[in-house]
């Protein structure tokens, strides 16, 4: 599976909130005017994973995103990384959540935050494969009532992808 990342477009948002249902449970998964409202903050930066053109695509098709932020200085936050089910494990979300830990630390994140749901095994799995290591539970954090985890990389140790 071949893929490119780039910055959001705004023909992208339908189709970002459309895989966001499909990667996450009613309580989890954002309603429109959550996503919208995390796309656009000031701080925030929203990436997409897409298939590599080909002369008989009509168009290259979103595998996955990513929006992530600066929430202070020195501290970078993951809001939400959504990769379609048919594009997992051909390395789409390692790629996303690499290309926003650059840029974070671009803007001088020294660390990185983000929050996964306590029963999400595989998320929980992915980022521990990827360098982070549990800081608190927030208890009843989604609105379903599920616990949440929080989760912390520091950046100052990545060096540069080659």
């Amino acid at each position: 599976m071949q893929f490119t990342i780039r910055a959001y477009r705004q023909e992208d948002f339908d189709t970002l909130w459309s895989i966001d249902q499909t990667c996450f449970a009613p309580g989890i998964a954002y309603t429109r005017y959550e996503l919208g409202t995390y796309i656009r903050r000031p701080r925030s930066m929203t990436l997409i994973a897409e298939s590599v053109g080909s002369p008989e695509a009509a168009r290259p098709t979103i595998f996955g995103f990513v929006v992530a932020e600066t929430i202070r200085p020195g501290m970078g936050h993951i809001i939400t990384i959504d990769v379609r089910a048919e594009a997992r494990r051909h390395r789409v979300g390692s790629a996303l959540l690499g290309a926003a830990e650059e840029k974070l630390r671009s803007a001088e994140s020294r660390a990185v935050r983000l929050e996964a749901a306590v029963n999400n095994v595989s998320a929980l799995s992915f980022y521990k494969r990827h360098g982070y290591d549990v800081v608190s539970v927030i208890p009843q954090y989604y609105a379903n009532g599920v616990d949440a985890l929080e989760l912390e990389k520091n950046l100052l140790s990545l060096t540069p992808a080659s």
